[in-house]
C-alpha cells in the first residue's frame, strides 16, 4: 500500500499562534522517515504507512488550534488570511513537485498510463485525489507502482479538512459550548464509522475523508482542551514514553490488512499523548526536540511530497532496482530534492508578507491552470501515443484495450442478486441469456454485448473476479484478502438463490479462468498467485472442482434449457501488454525477444487439467463448448499477435479487440432465445 503525507508547519504568522514547538517537528520526523522507508522496502517498518496518522493528529492540532484561538480572541474567523496562509505554504511545492513529475512521466509512462497520470493530476489540483485513488480501484486498474501522485490522496484529505472544519466553526460560531459538542460526536461518529466500514470496504475507509476525519479531530479537540483549561502540557514523564512506544509500536507492527479500522487508533492515540506532554522536561521531548529531528521535521512536507514521485518514476524507468544500495541513491536523492524544495520553494513563499487575497489567488491561478491543461491533454490525447514507435504501438494498444462502458452496470443493495455486480447487456428489457464468470467474463463483455445486440437479444453479465462460477465453493488466495475470499462464497450462494428468478432466461454461459482453479497457481508473469479450494469434501483442487461441477450443473440443468461453458482461451505465459510495451519502448528487449507465442502443445498442457473436468458433461451436452482456439491458435503455436494486434491484455485476458472479434462464436448461446 503507497501512502500517506505529512500535514502543515504550525507558525502562521497573519494569525495568533503558540510559540514554537520543536518536539512536534520531531514527532513529524518519525512519521515521515516510516513513510519513506516503508515505501522503499526498507526492513523493521511494516506498518510504516500509519506516518500519515501520525501528521493528521498534528495538523489537526495546529490548525484547529489556531482557528480555535482566533475564534476566542477576536470573536470571529479570519478565513480569508488563513487560506492565503495555506495557499502560500502548500501550493507552491506542490507545484514545483507537479510540474516536474509531468515532465517526467512523459518520457517514461506509457500513453495508458500517461492519460491515467493526467487524471490524476487534474484531480490532485483540485484537492480530490482521495477520490479518485478510491473509485479507481479495480481489477484492471493500473496498479500503485505507476501512479506517480498517489500519495496527493492524503492533500487531499488535508484540504477537505480546511474547508471542512472552518465552515463548521463559522456555522456554530455563537456557541463554542455547541461547537465543541459538535466535534466531539464528529470524532466519534467519523471513528466508529472508520471501524465499521473498514472489514467491508478498506478502500472506501482508507480514502475517503469522512472515515479519516477522526483524526483530524482528535489533534483539534487535544487543542480546544489545551487552550480552554490552559492546560501546561507538562504531566508526567510515563506520558511521553508510552505515546513514544504506541507510536513506534504502531509503525513497526501495524499491518496493512483491517487498516485504518481500529489499528489506526494506536499511532493516533501516541501522538496525542506526545503532544499533550510536549513541555515536559523529558529524554523523550529532549530527544524530539533535537537539531536533527527538527531540520527532519522542517523538510518533512517537501519530503513526502517528492519521495514517492521519485520511488514510482524510478523504478519504472530501471524496471526495478538492482539491490538495496540502489534504493539508497534513490532515496538519498528525495532527500535532496526535499531539501532543495524546502530551501528555494516552500521558504520563500511561506515568508512573503503582506499579499493579499485577490494577488495570492492571481499567482495560484496561473500554476493551477497549467497543471489542469497538462492533465486534460493527457487525458483527451489518450496519452499521447505518437511519442513511441511502430514495434511497440500493437502492445500499448493492447494495455489500454481494457477500458469499456460500464454506464448500465451496477451492484444492487438489494433484492436477488444483493451486493453481485450486474451488467445488463444488449437491448432493454427481462434478460434471456445470462452470463456467470470472472474477471475472464469482463474481459469478454465488449464480444458478448456485440452478440446480443446482433441478436436483438437481452443479457445479463454476473460477475465476480477471482471467484470460479460454481456452487458451494470456498477459496484461499494468495493475494486475496480473507474478506475477498469470504465474498467469493458469499457472491457464489447469493447468485445460486438469484439465477431461479430469471424468469425469461433460457441459457447460461459459463466463463471462468479453469486451468487456475484446477492446477491452484498462476504460470509465467503471476506463477506466484496460489489459490486453494475447499468445499464437497474435496482434500485437492481438481477434486474439489469435480464435485462442485457434479453439484452445480444438475441445478442448472433444472433452470435452463441449455448450459454453454467458454474453453478458456490459452495461456501466454510471459506476455503482459504493459511490461513488454515499457521493455520495447525503453529498449530493455528486442521486438525478435518478446514473448509473443508458445507452442500449441504446451498450451494445451497447461489447459488440460481444467478440461479434462469439463470433459465428462461436454461429452454428453450437458454443456455445450465454446471454443476460441481456433482463432487464437495455428497448428503449432499459440499467439497475442492477430492480424498485427496483439489480442492479449496479459497472460491470461484478452483485449476488447479480441473480444468484439470473437463475438460471433457466441451465436450459439442466443439462438433461439427471442421473444
Amino acid at each position: 500500500m503507497p501512502f500517506r503525507k505529512p500535514a502543515p508547519e504550525s507558525a502562521i504568522s497573519t494569525l495568533p499562534h503558540p510559540a514554537y514547538r520543536p518536539e512536534i517537528d520531531g514527532l513529524r520526523m518519525i512519521a515521515v522517515l516510516a513513510v519513506v522507508l516503508y515505501h522503499f522496502d526498507v526492513p523493521g517498518v511494516a506498518g510504516g504507512f500509519a506516518g500519515v496518522d501520525v501528521f493528521f493528529v498534528i495538523s489537526g492540532y495546529l490548525i484547529g488550534g489556531i482557528l480555535w484561538r482566533d475564534m476566542s480572541e477576536s470573536g470571529q474567523l479570519h478565513l480569508a488570511r488563513f487560506y492565503i496562509r495555506r495557499v502560500k505554504r502548500l501550493a507552491p511545492a506542490y507545484f514545483a513537485m507537479a510540474s516536474v513529475t509531468a515532465m517526467a512521466a512523459w518520457f517514461v509512462f506509457l500513453p495508458f498510463e500517461f492519460r491515467e497520470f493526467g487524471k490524476s493530476l487534474i484531480a490532485a489540483t483540485v484537492y480530490l485525489s482521495n477520490v479518485l485513488f478510491w473509485r479507481g480501484e479495480g481489477y484492471f486498474d493500473i496498479g500503485a507502482d505507476v501512479k506517480a501522485l498517489l500519495h496527493t490522496w492524503s492533500l487531499a484529505v488535508e484540504e477537505q479538512f480546511y474547508i471542512a472544519l472552518p465552515l463548521l466553526m463559522l456555522v456554530l460560531r455563537a456557541s463554542r459550548r455547541m461547537l465543541f459538542w459538535a466535534l466531539v460526536v464528529g470524532f466519534a461518529a467519523s471513528l466508529a464509522a472508520s471501524v465499521w466500514i473498514t472489514p467491508m470496504s478498506q478502500t472506501t475507509a482508507f480514502y475517503l475523508f469522512p472515515f479519516r476525519a477522526w483524526e483530524l479531530l482528535a489533534g483539534v479537540l487535544l487543542a480546544i482542551h489545551g487552550q480552554s483549561r490552559q492546560a501546561r502540557l507538562d504531566w508526567h514523564p510515563g506520558l511521553s514514553w508510552l505515546g513514544l512506544a504506541l507510536v513506534l509500536g504502531g509503525l513497526a507492527l501495524i499491518e496493512s490488512e483491517g487498516f485504518p479500522g481500529w489499528q489506526a487508533a494506536i499511532p493516533v492515540a501516541g501522538t496525542v499523548l506526545l503532544i499533550l506532554n510536549g513541555r515536559q522536561a523529558n529524554p523523550v521531548n529532549r530527544a524530539l526536540a533535537a537539531r536533527l529531528p527538527v531540520f527532519i521535521g522542517q523538510i518533512s512536507y517537501s519530503l513526502y511530497l517528492w519521495h514517492w514521485p521519485v520511488l514510482v518514476l524510478s523504478k519504472y524507468w530501471r524496471d526495478g532496482y538492482s539491490g538495496p544500495g540502489e534504493a539508497a541513491g534513490w532515496m538519498a536523492l528525495s532527500f535532496v530534492l526535499a531539501v532543495i524544495s524546502w530551501r528555494y520553494v516552500e521558504r520563500p513563499f511561506r515568508q512573503i508578507e503582506g499579499a493579499r487575497g485577490w494577488p495570492v489567488l492571481g499567482a495560484l491561478a496561473l500554476p493551477t491552470g497549467a497543471m489542469l491543461a497538462i492533465g486534460g491533454l493527457a487525458y483527451v490525447k489518450d496519452g499521447m501515443p505518437g511519442r513511441f514507435g511502430s514495434e511497440t504501438r500493437p502492445h500499448i494498444a493492447a494495455s489500454a484495450d481494457f477500458l469499456q462502458d460500464f454506464s448500465r452496470c451496477h451492484t444492487p443493495a438489494n433484492g436477488p442478486f444483493a451486493g453481485v455486480e450486474l451488467c445488463p447487456i444488449g437491448p432493454e428489457g427481462a434478460p434471456r441469456v445470462a452470463i456467470w464468470g470472472d474477471s475472464h467474463l469482463r474481459a469478454m463483455k465488449e464480444g458478448l454485448e456485440t452478440a446480443a445486440w446482433e441478436a436483438g437479444t437481452p443479457g445479463l453479465l454476473i460477475w465476480h473476479a477471482g471467484c470460479p462460477p460454481l456452487f458451494g465453493i470456498e477459496k484461499r488466495e494468495s493475494y486475496a484478502t480473507r474478506a475477498e475470499d469470504a465474498a467469493c462464497a458469499t457472491a457464489n450462494a447469493t447468485i445460486r438463490a438469484g439465477l431461479t428468478s430469471l424468469e425469461a432466461v433460457h441459457s447460461l454461459l459459463l466463463v471462468g479462468r479453469w486451468s487456475y482453479y484446477a492446477t491452484g497457481a498462476g504460470v509465467g508473469r503471476d506463477a506466484q498467485n496460489t489459490i486453494a479450494l475447499s468445499g464437497h469434501g474435496g482434500a485437492t483442487n481438481p477434486a474439489v472442482f469435480a464435485r462442485a461441477l457434479d453439484a452445480t450443473v444438475p441445478i442448472l440443468e433444472e433452470r435452463f434449457e441449455r448450459i454453454f461453458v467458454l474453453r478458456q482461451p490459452p495461456e501466454l505465459p510471459l506476455y503482459d501488454s504493459r511490461e513488454v510495451a515499457r521493455q520495447l519502448a525503453h529498449g530493455r528487449i528486442t521486438p525478435e525477444d518478446a514473448p509473443l507465442a508458445l507452442p500449441r502443445d504446451r498450451a494445451q498442457a497447461r489447459a488440460a487439467p481444467g478440461e479434462a473436468l469439463f470433459a465428462p458433461w461436454v461429452e454428453t451436452e450437458s454443456l455445450h463448448l465454446i471454443d476460441p482456439w481456433p482463432q487464437l491458435c495455428d497448428a503449432s503455436e499459440c499467439s497475442v499477435m492477430q492480424d498485427g494486434e496483439s489480442w492479449y491484455f496479459d497472460n491470461n485476458h484478452l483485449t476488447n479487440r479480441a473480444a468484439r472479434v470473437l463475438a460471433p462464436l457466441f451465436a450459439p448461446v442466443f439462438e433461439g432465445t427471442g421473444p
